[in-house]
């Protein structure tokens, strides 16, 4: 009988339905116990009902689930990335175990909610449940995607005195996230000591060093794979053909791109083709770069004529621009932005205002751009234009005084990238609460002089960001570290380990 009656809701998508059905297993002296909340709240998921296990649980008393049915809840509406949702569960469990604690987590990383998910990490490290090798896993991911430095070394430190099993897949993790908080050489020690003959740990140094700018101890690291008979894939190539790109070494690049096909019989896959139109785009061979995209075995998706654009931008190269814009499908507000710029670079004027009015009328804008800063321990976020900081009057001081002294040593703001219709003043005002000159402020506010200060980007960097870091650095004495979604920048006394080329 109670099966039939919890059968009832099973094809329906009224809620009446199914509050129907809960009053039904009232009627029949069942009660609303752990048991049959259960069940009838996975009869909803089974269905795909995520709204009405919503509506459900907005009940009081349907909050009496098992832990196993929670796990399920947890994890499918982080599938469906309602990560609210699953924390709302996870809050509303009586009972939590590890299973609970590793749904959550690992969905607020894949949901790029990096810093709830450490702190969320905290809080497990408080409670009697011990973390596991999936907790890591997840918790390194987000650290790595983060670049913050100090939570990598406590995390790390943990993992070894709670004497976690280090597996290759586990050690490509703690490569890759010491690598991208900026501390190559704690990652190459890590490699060198671990001696895997695994080709993802080989894999991640090689990404990693390619990440820096180290075009010539990847390609060392790769000779070494050879010597010690371990076979490089796909990624490994992909590894190589980057830190080329980073390093402007077309022939170089090229030639492992032959190596790869001929000595080893990969075939180049979209990403390959990717990085060789990287490559030569930013080496300024945009005709040989336009031709690679053209000889493709397979169609070119938008990322590759997206970094082609970036070329384009680069080098002023508006004609071939507006026919890669044409191959683009649909814009986002980078695209136009990159696309706008190079009009404005050519004194184009009319064609980078028809640009903007376009994007007006669609309706497209730039993705905001986010940067972190680690200090103490704790992870500060900013966001461009934002004034939610609790301290923003202090960080406003220090980028006008910053700003006036750039401007003294020869810096010039670059308008052109703000698309807006106003005064140069006004551009000049926007360009200064760049997400990462705002975490720039905030790091020279709380630390002390000629200490190093590392900041991480959600996006590349832009042109002004670029040359703004490197006079603050000569002029303040100070090692800034940028990571920003292409690579890692080193501004030492008014120059940039990216030698300029990123």
């Amino acid at each position: 009988m109670l099966k039939c009656v919890l059968d009832d809701c099973k094809t329906s998508s009224d809620l009446k339905v199914v509050f129907k059905t809960q009053a039904k297993i009232v009627k029949l002296g069942f009660g609303m116990d752990s048991s049959i909340v259960s069940r009838l709240v996975q009869t909803l998921i089974n269905c795909g009902n995520l709204d009405l296990t919503h509506c459900l649980l907005e009940e009081p008393s349907c909050w009496n689930i098992d832990l196993i049915t929670g796990n399920i809840m947890i994890s499918m509406f982080m599938k469906n990335g309602d990560v609210d949702g699953a924390k709302r569960v996870f809050l509303n469990m009586p009972i939590r175990d590890v299973v609970s604690w590793n749904s959550l987590i690992g969905g607020f990383v894949k949901n790029s909610r990096f810093v709830e998910a450490l702190g969320l990490f905290k809080d497990m490290c408080l409670v009697d449940i011990e973390p596991d090798v999936f907790t890591f896993s997840s918790v390194i991911a987000g650290c790595a995607r983060l670049g913050v430095f100090d939570h990598a070394l406590w995390i790390y430190d943990l993992l070894i005195r709670k004497k976690i099993a280090l597996n290759d897949v586990l050690l490509s993790a703690i490569i890759d996230m010491f690598a991208k908080c900026g501390k190559i050489e704690i990652a190459k020690e890590i490699f060198d000591g671990c001696r895997s003959s695994r080709v993802c740990v080989w894999n991640a140094m090689i990404t990693g060093l390619a990440s820096h700018g180290l075009a010539v101890d990847a390609i060392s690291v790769f000779y070494k794979m050879e010597e010690n008979h371990i076979f490089p894939d796909s990624i490994t190539f992909l590894g190589i053909l980057t830190a080329c790109s980073h390093c402007g070494l077309v022939n170089v690049g090229q030639k492992y791109f032959e190596v790869m096909k001929r000595q080893y019989s990969i075939e180049p896959e979209l990403e390959h083709y990717g990085a060789m139109v990287d490559l030569l785009g930013r080496a300024g061979h945009l005709d040989e770069a336009y031709a690679t995209i053209k000889a493709m075995p397979m169609q070119p998706d938008v990322v590759i004529w997206k970094t082609l654009l970036s070329a384009c931008r680069t080098y002023r190269n508006a004609a071939l621009g507006e026919v890669v814009i044409t191959n683009i499908s649909s814009l986002d507000g980078g695209d136009c932005v990159l696309l706008s710029n190079t009009y404005c670079s050519l004194n184009r004027w009319t064609s980078s205002a028809n640009m903007r009015e376009s994007m007006k009328r669609k309706g497209i804008r730039k993705d905001h751009g986010k940067s972190w800063i680690e200090l103490a321990g704790i992870i500060h976020q900013f966001k461009a234009g934002s004034q939610a900081h609790p301290e923003t009057e202090a960080i406003e001081k220090i980028l006008n005084r910053l700003s006036k002294r750039a401007k003294l040593e020869g810096f010039v703001p670059v308008t052109e990238l703000v698309l807006m219709d106003v005064l140069e003043e006004e551009k000049e005002e926007s360009l200064k609460f760049h997400s990462e000159k705002l975490a720039l402020a905030f790091g020279l506010l709380k630390t002390s002089p000629r200490t190093e200060i590392r900041i991480s980007k959600n996006l590349r960097t832009c042109f002004d960001c670029h040359s703004f870091f490197k006079i603050v650095s000569r002029v303040l004495t100070r090692v800034i570290i940028v990571r920003d979604r292409v690579r890692f920048h080193k501004f030492d006394a008014g120059s940039c380990s990216c030698g300029d080329y990123w």
